[in-house]
């Protein structure tokens, strides 16, 4: 059974694995997602819950694998 905060933490560190590997800052990747930079934390510290679509935008955004940023 899988736990639906892991889960959160995990994509959150994903996520942020690749935008620091990308060497773009939380405010850079907000402004290219026309989002807030405090949406962008709220992701990498696992308090957000995106949905697929705008998963599939964010990985476009950090031009990054989809399956890398899903890995659990």
């Amino acid at each position: 059974m899988y736990n639906f905060t892991e889960i959160l933490k995990q994509f959150g560190r994903n996520v942020k694995a690749e935008r620091v590997r990308k060497g773009l800052s939380q405010e850079t990747l907000a402004e290219k997602m026309s989002v807030n930079r405090e949406y962008i934390s709220r992701i990498e510290r696992g308090l957000q819950n995106m949905s697929l679509l705008k998963i599939t935008e964010l990985a476009n955004y950090l031009n990054a694998d989809i399956h890398d940023l899903l890995k659990f």
